[in-house]
């Protein structure tokens, strides 16, 4: 008995020294809750925006009758209208399209004759899952819109419209070929900053800091030398995750070296100066860990690794600018599917360097004022 009350003693006093803590009271109250509001609106794999170029070469009152039905859905939005695929191209590649929808010439003779009207849809597959879903919500206009053609006499087979699709960079819509490419960074994100985190931690709670100060070393030069073990062991892991992809679950590549190397380099200095950031601000290893992983977690999930950024409201969609591994994944895709250059990844790759600008310089600043 008297055991019991000695360890409800210890119960009462580690639950004393978490609340009068402020950086205990932060990691256990903050981080749970801004994370749960994340999760709530990124978490979601429903699609509520379908941005499609229209090719309509029929110019029917049958095509207008079907694209008011698309139009009217509420979840597909036409960018723009063009008159051939190499116009819509550039739309698809850039993002800025979902889906091609191409309403062929004789789209309404062929529903006038009672047969089967083709319609042809090209969906971006560098994000599988969200192609598919697409796909999918058309497939169901298709079958309310075929519904709706007056039934011929009977005997005549019913005319209908029926799609003919193509996933242009990921043809047959393999999750593995979108996933496996963009899990690279978030893999290398963990590592480099717990890495880092822990690194000036390590020295506070060992007592060893104070020493390290009193050597000739300056405060850049000690954060430079914390900062730069990580940025190795990130890039020679990245390379081998990369060999992994590419070898072992035969993911396509067909970038070029300098383009996905440099995305790598970029992305895990800016990861590094998020490490150093929360280093700076932690006294303790736990501290230091704990904070790394309340860092990545909405890092992750506001990328675009699993959801679409597109579906996410306008406030959340704004927060993503400021994490690093939203653009490192679309580069990584890009590269990975579509064959991106450096030249073309550029809209990429200086956000990204902006950022590891930003929280090295913070960092730094950080640091001096700690050490001072």
């Amino acid at each position: 008995m008297n055991g019991f009350w000695r360890i409800l003693a210890l119960i009462r006093k580690e639950l004393g020294a978490i609340i009068k803590d402020p950086r205990s009271r932060f990691v256990v109250v903050i981080p749970p809750l801004v994370q749960m509001i994340v999760f709530g609106y990124a978490g979601t794999f429903d699609l509520t925006h379908v941005p499609y170029v229209l090719i309509d070469q029929s110019r029917s009152r049958e095509s207008v009758q079907f694209l008011s039905r698309l139009d009217g859905s509420g979840i597909f939005t036409r960018i723009g209208q063009v008159g051939n695929i190499q116009q819509a191209r550039p739309l698809l590649d850039s993002r800025r399209a979902l889906l091609i929808v191409q309403i062929p010439r004789h789209f309404q003779r062929e529903i006038l004759l009672g047969r089967s009207a083709d319609l042809q849809v090209i969906a971006d597959g560098r994000n599988s899952n969200t192609a598919a879903l697409a796909i999918g919500y058309l497939n169901q206009i298709v079958s309310q819109f075929n519904f709706s053609i007056p039934r011929r006499p009977a005997g005549r087979a019913p005319p209908s419209v029926s799609l003919r699709i193509r996933s242009w960079f990921n043809p047959d819509l393999l999750s593995r070929w979108q996933i496996t490419p963009a899990i690279i960074g978030l893999i290398t994100m963990i590592a480099v900053m717990i890495l880092t985190a822990m690194s000036v931690a390590r020295e506070r709670e060992q007592g060893t800091f104070d020493q390290l100060l009193v050597t000739p070393f300056t405060p850049l030069e000690i954060m430079l030398g914390k900062v730069a073990p990580p940025i190795l062991i990130g890039l020679a892991q990245s390379a081998a995750i990369f060999l992994i992809v590419r070898y072992w679950f035969q993911v396509p590549y067909y970038g070029s070296a300098g383009a996905i190397a440099l995305c790598f380099v970029l992305f895990i200095i800016a990861a590094a100066g998020l490490g150093l950031l929360v280093s700076s601000i932690s006294s303790t290893m736990q501290q230091a860990l704990l904070g790394s992983f309340a860092v990545v977690m909405p890092c992750a999930l506001l990328s675009g690794l699993a959801t679409p950024i597109a579906n996410m409201p306008r406030v959340v969609r704004d927060i993503t600018l400021l994490n690093p591994m939203r653009y490192d994944v679309q580069a990584v895709r890009e590269a990975f599917l579509q064959g991106a250059t450096v030249r073309q990844l550029w809209p990429e790759f200086i956000p990204m360097a902006l950022i590891a600008l930003v929280s090295l310089l913070t960092a730094s600043w950080l640091f001096r004022h700690r050490v001072t």
